[in-house]
């Protein structure tokens, strides 16, 4: 285990759990948190992220912990947090998944991130957010989410819940729930932001079992109906990523009827556009289905029983396809500048299809999360003098 460097920064620090490539260290640290420590178990990701984020020898600014979750105690965890982040495994919640639950063998690491608070006792942080994905909230009859809130509750949390879709930020849908644990919370208005907390989310606030809160948020920005065209990225007729002749009429060829109508009209209009176009099986058959809309699909790991996604630009009398870059994924998280050199595209594509969306964790942050740690901080002022 590496050695543990005590958090000196004046900014609120946060601990973040099943840290990935660190996007979610992106958005917190664009609305003014400084991430502290980080823990994943994939050396691949740890190597996208040291890219990103390089280890400062001299400062000790940061830890990083390669290795299972399972293996680290709350001895090994610095003291003095503002706020605990964690993104744990989706794989056994995700719709696309095999839906075991928080049960599952790797989705069960969110109890390991309980166990580490607990560990932590009066050095716990005030504020913890569980990101996964919204499979969580109907994940066994939502029993699993309110497990996990019960869990947060006898640790002295109130929680709350969110539903934000990503494509209110980047053109990419991608639904995600938000769990925000908070000692000190602020106060509860039933019924705010609608948007985000639709109505299947309002059985655990009624639930008189569960201790919840409904934070009032200035409102979302509103979901985008396009914009992938703009981040496509550009690319001469003659590139060798695009399909050859052959492979592109097989992939003419498997789209339904009405699905063909719709390209072989996008395909005689003048100009260009892009579409984005998901393999499928239907009937027993691979086909593509092409979105409708200048949207991208969610972006998914190979674990979520998903592939990758390919890029169609129609218009002029031409139709051509390829599949997505590592580029484009990097933009549709909302870190277009993210250093990927000497990455491979699975290494890639497979990081950023298992990571949350940067600009949700940034409006978030602003939001909600330095607003409340804030108030924590404004109220108690002799709590982590030192360290936070």
């Amino acid at each position: 285990m590496s050695n543990v460097h005590p958090i000196t920064s004046h900014s609120p620090s946060v601990l973040e759990f099943f840290a990935g490539i660190g996007l979610a260290r992106v958005g917190l640290e664009r609305a003014g948190f400084r991430v502290a420590w980080s823990n994943d178990y994939e050396p691949d990701k740890w190597a996208l992220y040291n890219r990103n984020f390089p280890q400062d020898a001299e400062t000790g600014a940061h830890t990083y912990v390669v290795g299972d979750v399972g293996n680290v105690s709350g001895e090994d965890l610095p003291r003095g947090a503002a706020l605990a982040w964690a993104s744990s495994p989706c794989t056994d919640l995700s719709l696309a998944g095999n839906r075991r639950g928080l049960a599952g063998t790797q989705s069960s690491a969110f109890w390991h991130f309980i166990r580490l608070l607990e560990e932590l006792e009066d050095d716990a942080p005030d504020t913890v957010v569980l990101e996964n994905v919204v499979g969580l909230a109907t994940s066994n009859g939502g029993d699993d989410l309110t497990a996990a809130i019960r869990a947060f509750n006898q640790l002295g949390y109130s929680i709350d819940i969110l539903m934000i879709d990503a494509r209110r930020f980047v053109p990419q849908s991608r639904p995600r729930l938000f769990v925000v644990g908070a000692k000190n919370p602020p106060e509860s208005v039933p019924g705010a932001n609608p948007e985000l907390r639709p109505e299947n989310l309002q059985g655990f606030f009624r639930d008189s079992t569960l201790t919840t809160h409904q934070a009032l948020l200035p409102d979302a920005p509103a979901i985008l109906v396009e914009g992938f065209g703009k981040l496509a990225e550009t690319m001469p007729a003659d590139d060798a990523r695009w399909w050859d002749e052959a492979r592109t009429q097989k992939f003419i060829d498997s789209l339904s009827p009405v699905q063909l109508s719709r390209i072989t009209e996008m395909r005689g209009a003048a100009g260009v556009k892009h579409r984005t176009a998901y393999r499928r099986t239907r009937h027993g058959q691979a086909v593509w289905e092409v979105r409708p809309d200048d949207i991208s699909g969610c972006l998914r790991t190979a674990r979520g029983g998903s592939s990758k996604q390919a890029v169609v630009q129609l218009g002029n009398g031409r139709l051509r396809v390829r599949w997505m870059t590592p580029r484009e994924y990097a933009r549709l998280m909302g870190v277009g500048d993210f250093d990927l050199s000497g990455a491979r595209d699975n290494q890639a594509f497979f990081a950023f299809g298992d990571a949350v969306a940067a600009p949700v964790v940034g409006w978030l942050s602003e939001n909600y999360l330095l607003p409340v740690v804030r108030g924590v901080r404004a109220a108690r002022p002799s709590v982590r003098a030192a360290g936070v």
